[in-house]
């Protein structure tokens, strides 16, 4: 790529000295030897002087050729002019050669005054200029939009490379259209709407899909983000706002994208502290969606993964009219996904791509194009020529679980008792009916603190969970900690992110799902948690009373307790399996499900009571 060049003030100081110093080289080359006026008088009387300058000042002198003098190294010199009345006179009747030369002073006190303004004004200028770079762009057009202009050729994108969101391409096919055949709309008095709001979780693709649409269209497309508007200056958010849509409005028909459109479109006086810059430039943009005419062709996308902290001026008809979920992936989308993110590597013949949609369920575009980069790194480590599905299996771990710590070496005890609450986890997900079948087993540590982990492969996507499927999960989750218990007779901190993690799904059940008969079927969480975020079950409500914060309490505490007796009941009754898997698991360190499942088959006692 071509190196851009970048000026800098140090080259402007540097040319000024070698200028000065090149001046000082000159004149010294040009030196004449200063001799006393009485010296000079001499010189004429005795008829030594060939020529003669005379200015307000100095005479400059020169001596005729076959003249030699003691101490002058070349034939010119100088003298300093004294009035002498008598010296023209002298000159002509010596016949020497003389010009007079008027030098005013009326350019040097000019120049003592423009050079020095010029050179300090240039640095002034340019130290601007460094200040402004530094902040983003140009200090004299830090109101001009800071939006990035990719024109059509330069937007490889097509709707062929998203996958995954097949009813968002759908809804947004329209706008291509228009853009491409305005007129099929306008004839009929129809418009297309002036602004589209992509919602969705980070990484799900809104900014891909946004670059497809433009690309597909074969328009210009305007990418700029939302905290880019706002700076330390006032006005200048709504600066910029006029500034890109008027450079919209000269390149139509083209689209505008806002990424994080929450970072400047968040509700006007929310929150404790009022930011007015930002309102003003929120007031901005709210009157420029209203102003424009769409038939120009300036189509205006946005994302957010916070559409319920938007200002509801942004959201009504006639602005971001149209909101358009970008979801994640169900198994067949993120099938689709890997598929367009293999092209660029070589797959081994057995890899199932199918298999791998099936082991990352919550995944988005963004995962899954690491999965497949992770992939093709391992395989790379591991001096093979393609990626096998192998590598992609545990670049879903790597992903999911964190990288190996091989150097995490654990005590004999300390392995003995991960392995008994990893299998513990097992079995009980085995033994309770509608659990998602176990993959693999292994306690060799990964991530920050996990020492071990227990990967269970969803047979289906789920959109939805009962009361009881909730109570299993929290009951898989305490089972690691059950079995320490049964086999050591007391607790370790292992279960410290298991037993986190079933109490928020207990309080979830209880505050937001109505899932207590002693409470009732209320939201004791009315506000909830953000809509495409994970949950702050740590931020405070003063949504109920203290009374029922107490209740609450007791509620949570009786759900747990209650799938920890569950838990305790089902391992009683397969301990010699969970020794056994155990002792397998300490000698292999890694266990697949199918392993585990025959332990139990072989050693199923007559009676199993799988507790509800």
């Amino acid at each position: 790529m071509d190196k851009k060049f970048g000026f800098s003030i140090w080259y402007f100081i540097i040319a000024f000295w070698g200028i000065i110093l090149l001046q000082e080289i000159y004149l010294a080359s040009q030196h004449l030897d200063e001799v006393p006026y009485s010296q000079f008088k001499v010189w004429v009387l005795e008829d030594k002087v060939a020529e003669v300058a005379i200015t307000d000042t100095l005479i400059n002198g020169k001596l005729k050729p076959n003249v030699q003098e003691d101490g002058l190294k070349e034939k010119w010199f100088k003298t300093i002019r004294v009035d002498d009345p008598d010296l023209v006179r002298l000159l002509e009747e010596k016949n020497v050669e003389f010009s007079g030369v008027i030098v005013s002073t009326l350019w040097k006190d000019v120049a003592s005054w423009v050079i020095p303004i010029l050179i300090f004004g240039a640095i002034w200028f340019f130290i601007l200029r460094k200040v402004g770079q530094g902040a983003g762009g140009s200090f004299m057009r830090i109101g001009q939009s800071k939006a990035k202009v990719y024109m059509e050729k330069d937007i490889p994108v097509g709707m062929k490379d998203v996958a995954g969101v097949d009813e968002a391409k759908d809804e947004l096919l329209e706008v291509i259209e228009f853009l491409q055949t305005p007129e099929k709309f306008t004839r009929i008095g129809g418009r297309i709407p002036k602004g589209v709001l992509l919602v969705g979780p980070p990484g799900t693709g809104k900014t891909l899909l946004a670059r497809a649409i433009a690309g597909e269209a074969a328009v210009p497309f305007f990418s700029i983000s939302g905290s880019e508007f706002v700076e330390m200056f006032v006005g200048v958010g709504a600066a910029r706002v006029r500034d890109l849509f008027e450079k919209a409005k000269g390149k139509a028909p083209c689209i505008i994208f806002i990424d994080e459109l929450d970072a400047l479109g968040k509700a006007r006086g929310s929150g404790p502290m009022v930011h007015e810059e930002r309102e003003q430039t929120l007031n901005q943009l709210l009157v420029e969606m209203d102003g424009f005419d769409p038939r120009v062709g300036v189509i205006i996308l946005a994302a957010t993964n916070r559409p319920e902290i938007l200002d509801q001026a942004l959201l009504r008809a006639g602005r971001f009219d149209r909101q358009v979920l970008v979801d994640r992936p169900d198994r067949s989308g993120r099938k689709a996904i890997l598929e367009i993110h293999v092209k660029v590597v070589k797959l081994a013949d057995d890899v199932t791509l199918e298999k791998i949609a099936a082991m990352t369920p919550g995944m988005v575009g963004a995962d899954l194009a690491n999965v497949i980069n992770e992939g093709a790194l391992l395989a790379v480590r591991r001096n093979r020529e393609t990626v096998g599905q192998a590598d992609l299996e545990e670049a879903v771990e790597r992903v999911v679980a964190g990288l190996e710590k091989k150097s995490r070496v654990l005590n004999k005890e300390e392995r003995t008792r991960v392995a008994h609450h990893e299998v513990g986890h097992a079995l009980v997900a085995m033994m309770i009916p509608g659990s998602d079948p176990i993959q693999k087993i292994s306690i060799i540590p990964r991530g920050i603190a996990a020492l071990g982990y227990t990967m269970q492969l969803p047979t289906e996507d789920r959109y939805l969970l009962t009361e009881s499927e909730l109570e299993s999960k929290i009951a898989i989750l305490l089972g690691g900690r059950v079995a320490e218990e049964l086999i050591f007779g007391e607790a370790s901190t292992g279960a410290s992110d298991d037993l986190q993690k079933a109490t928020n799904i207990a309080k979830r059940m209880i505050k937001n799902y109505g899932m207590s008969e002693k409470l009732g079927t209320v939201a004791l969480d009315p506000s909830g948690p953000s809509t495409f975020l994970t949950p702050n079950d740590h931020a405070p409500r003063d949504t109920y009373s203290e009374e029922t914060a107490r209740e609450i309490d007791q509620e949570v505490r009786r759900l747990i307790d209650s799938q920890q007796a569950r838990v305790q009941s089902l391992l009683r009754q397969v301990k010699p399996v969970l020794i056994q898997g155990a002792e397998q698991l300490l000698a292999d360190e890694v266990m697949s499900g199918e392993s585990l499942q025959e332990l139990l088959r072989l050693n199923e006692p007559p009676t199993i009571t799988v507790s509800t």
